[in-house]
């Protein structure tokens, strides 16, 4: 087996994670011939249509970049499958389903970057479900892509353990790394591979549904333990955030206090320059990074400089 079998790779992936992996590949000497991304999207203050972080890759490394809105009609899908079909593409959060006619055409079909151990936390945010479950390790499987919603026969993978205070950002940036490390591992023997390729067992298969609004909003009825996890899970986006004195504040980290008071959740029972310390459900949890609309995170002691905070207030969930 030799690399001369897979030479032209091309990909789709559109947020950092992917650009991390298309980075690596091209680092690596591997010719991509195109990439597929999101269109422009609006972004900042001024709401400007921004390129995505693969976009920017690509286009400094002057490869083509395709942007379809959709890929459902044969017309979507017109101007991709009039190039010559690559290899092998590789596919890491495009953020559109592949159709069959586009997972069949590549030569060696269509690679997926996922950031979980498959089958657990299959769909949109694998790496937030993980932290919010408190998993004990999670990891990046390189799976061949079929018509399910991530499915598909693994093909390689990887496991890192999760540490006991780490956000999502962290963890997303380890992920990705450790993805560009497998898929650079696997492309030249990417026969050999796909040929051992296992299918995804039925047991232990959960789904990583994408964040809605709501669960950016803490529920102080629940264990410390698992708002903590929340915390961190949201870290840096979207936030997980609470209401006090109808004021949204950002939480960004906690600590889990055992026991407690009488006082309903969302009380704040102690205040000082280690934390701000309110009542859960199940024990405690003593705020440490905070942050006001329109400003920054901040540790507790300094948020507390220019947002003081009393024994006895009640931070409520957003629409309470």
């Amino acid at each position: 087996m030799t690399a001369e079998e897979v030479r032209r790779v091309a990909f789709a992936g559109t947020p950092e994670f992917a650009a991390i992996a298309l980075r690596a590949l091209l680092a690596a000497g591997w010719e991509v011939p195109f990439v597929l991304t999101q269109p422009d999207r609006p972004a900042g203050r001024g709401m400007k249509l921004s390129p995505s972080p693969v976009k920017r890759v690509a286009q400094e490394a002057g490869i083509p970049v395709l942007q379809p809105a959709r890929l459902k009609s044969e017309e979507d899908r017109r101007e991709l499958l009039a190039l010559p079909a690559p290899d092998v593409l590789v596919v890491a959060a495009y953020g559109l389903i592949l159709p069959p006619e586009v997972l069949h055409w590549p030569r060696w079909g269509c690679l997926n970057i996922h950031a979980s151990l498959l089958p657990r936390w299959r769909g949109a945010a694998p790496i937030v479900r993980a932290i919010e479950a408190g998993d004990a390790e999670t990891g990046v499987t390189l799976m061949q892509m079929d018509e399910g919603l991530d499915t598909g026969p693994m093909v390689a993978s990887v496991a890192t353990p999760i540490a006991a205070k780490e956000s999502a950002g962290s963890l997303h940036d380890r992920l990705a790394a450790l993805g560009a490390e497998l898929l650079l591992r696997v492309l030249p023997e990417l026969p050999r591979y796909l040929a051992q390729a296992r299918a995804q067992p039925a047991e232990g298969a959960t789904y990583a549904a994408k964040i809605t609004p709501q669960e950016r909003w803490v529920d102080w009825s629940q264990p410390a333990s698992v708002i903590e996890r929340r915390l961190r899970a949201f870290d840096p986006h979207p936030g997980a955030q609470s209401l006090l004195r109808g004021v949204p504040l950002k939480l960004w980290r906690g600590q889990v206090l055992e026991g407690g008071t009488a006082e309903p959740p969302g009380t704040v029972t102690a205040v000082g320059p280690e934390g701000i310390t309110v009542q859960a459900g199940e024990g405690s949890l003593r705020l440490t990074e905070l942050q006001r609309p329109g400003g920054k995170r901040l540790p507790a002691a300094e948020f507390l400089r220019g947002f003081p905070i009393s024994v006895g207030e009640r931070f409520l969930t957003g629409g309470d």
